[in-house]
């Protein structure tokens, strides 16, 4: 499927349609020969894919807003977006297999894997089987570690998080996961009032003792991000210190 994109329509016809299914877009302007050339290509193909990409052409004169996200140095240039990310790219007119090359890979990297439809059920016994088929897959290894808080096992929770990059999320949880260790408690009987009590009695402290500064940051970061205290602490800390 082919449709045209301007920037007012830029967020529903292409960011929340890329979240189930991958987006081609096709930059490219009237003036521009070799867009000419590649926009039949790049049809064509999404054609014969029958549905399961959609490419969104547009024209980089009339929606200028879109050109600047992309940083568009020179067209025609493509982009893949799934999930609202780009996950893939290419500059300047194709040949057709090379096109047709481009989308099939785009699509591949779509499909759910084993890993991922494991991961998606969310119980521990499929989060495991996933994690023994993709031992680094992110989203099964996040909800894994959160059932383990919950199940009060914080140090397991602690080494799984070990296998993939750092994140806020995975700073969070690892910071849970401390609190719920010292506490003796699951995630689910963590008293945020303990909390926010010893950060008030380590704030004395935070400025002189590296100890008690990494602890405080260990605190405020088990805090949920909505909590109303956290920003508050932030501040109290920021004072401390500087």
């Amino acid at each position: 499927m082919t449709i045209e994109v301007t920037d007012a329509d830029f967020e529903e016809e292409v960011l929340k349609r890329s979240v189930s299914n991958p987006v081609i877009i096709d930059l490219w302007a009237p003036w521009c020969g070799p867009c000419k050339v590649l926009g039949p290509i790049l049809e064509k193909t999404v054609d014969f894919f029958q549905g399961q990409v959609t490419l969104a052409k547009i024209n980089v004169d009339e929606n200028p807003s879109i050109s600047s996200i992309f940083q568009v140095q020179s067209i025609p240039a493509v982009y893949a977006l799934f999930d609202r990310k780009v996950i893939d790219a290419f500059m300047g007119a194709r040949p057709e297999q090379e096109v047709f090359d481009f989308v099939s890979n785009v699509i591949a990297k779509t499909i759910p894997s084993e890993a991922d439809l494991l991961a998606e059920q969310g119980d521990e016994e499929s989060l495991r089987k996933a994690l023994e088929l993709e031992p680094k897959h992110p989203k099964a290894t996040l909800a894994l570690a959160r059932l383990l808080l919950e199940h009060g096992k914080p140090d397991d929770c602690m080494a799984l998080l070990i296998n993939i990059p750092e994140t806020e999320e995975t700073r969070h949880l690892v910071a849970l996961a401390k609190v719920a260790k010292f506490q003796g408690v699951s995630s689910a009987q963590i008293d945020n009032g303990a909390i926010y009590k010893q950060l008030e009695e380590l704030l004395d402290k935070v400025k002189s003792s590296d100890p008690a500064r990494h602890t405080y940051l260990d605190l405020l970061e088990s805090l949920e991000p909505n909590d109303p205290l956290k920003e508050e602490f932030r501040k109290k800390l920021a004072l401390r210190l500087f």
